[in-house]
C-alpha cells in the first residue's frame, strides 16, 4: 500500500499544522524552562525510509532520548533526543543544580526529562487533535539511552511496512541565540498519516 500522494498545497498545509503544534510547545516549554528555552520548526518530510536516518542526521551516536507512543487505532510517535550533555544540562536547569557527571541518571533527572516530553507531546497531539476531530492519547513517557539512528528507524517502520515514503517533522531548539543539539521528531503511523492526509485535502 503506497502513502497518500502529496500535492503543493497539502505540503503547505501539513508545513501549517507543524507549525503550529511547534508553536504551542514553544509557549510551553518556554514557561516550563522560565524563558529559556524555545522551539522552531525545521522542515516536514515524507521521504523513502532508506533516506530517513540521512535526512535527518541520526547517526550512530549513544543519545537520551524520551519516547511517547499514540495509543489507539491513529497512532505513532514522538521521539525527543539529547547528547548526554545537552541532556544533563536542561535537567540541571529544570532543577536549579548543576549538571551530574557519571553513567548514572537521578531519578529526579530523569523526571526532569519525561516532563519536558509530556509538554512537548501534548502540544502536538492538541493540534493534530484539533485538524482530525478525533481525540490522540500519547502514552507516559519512556526514558532510554540508544543510537539514534536505530530509534528513528524503529519508528518509522510501522509506516514503513504499509508505505512506500514517510512523514517525519523535526524541530530543534534554542536557548537565545544558541542552536542546541535536541531534536524532537513526531512520526505518524499510517493510519493517522491517511487521516491527517484526508483533512488537510479537504480543506484544499
Amino acid at each position: 500500500m503506497n502513502a497518500p500522494t502529496t500535492n503543493d498545497r497539502t505540503q503547505a498545509l501539513l508545513h501549517e499544522l507543524f507549525a503550529k503544534a511547534t508553536n504551542t510547545a514553544s509557549e510551553s516549554l518556554h514557561g516550563w524552562t522560565s524563558g529559556q528555552i524555545t522551539l522552531t520548526l525545521d522542515e516536514v518530510h515524507e521521504l523513502p525510509l532508506e533516506e530517513v536516518s540521512a535526512q535527518f542526521a541520526a547517526d550512530e551516536d549513544m543519545l537520551t532520548i524520551i519516547v511517547l507512543t499514540l495509543q489507539g487505532e491513529l497512532g505513532g510517535q514522538i521521539i525527543l533526543t539529547f547528547d548526554n550533555e545537552n541532556g544533563r544540562e536542561l535537567a540541571a536547569t529544570l532543577l536549579n543544580r548543576t549538571p551530574s557527571e557519571g553513567d548514572e541518571w537521578a531519578p529526579l533527572e530523569i523526571s526532569a526529562l519525561k516532563e519536558t516530553g509530556n509538554i512537548l507531546a501534548c502540544a502536538y497531539v492538541h493540534s493534530i487533535s484539533d485538524l482530525i476531530g478525533q481525540k490522540l492519547v500519547p502514552s507516559p513517557p519512556h526514558f532510554v539511552q540508544d543510537f539514534g539512528a536505530s530509534v528513528l528507524q524503529q519508528a518509522v517502520m510501522a509506516q514503513a511496512m504499509v508505505c512506500d515514503r514517510i512523514l517525519v517533522g523535526s524541530t530543534s531548539f534554542q536557548r537565545g541565540e544558541t542552536e542546541l543539539n535536541w531534536r524532537v521528531f513526531f512520526v505518524p503511523d499510517h493510519n493517522l498519516l491517511s487521516e491527517i492526509h484526508t483533512t488537510l485535502e479537504a480543506a484544499t
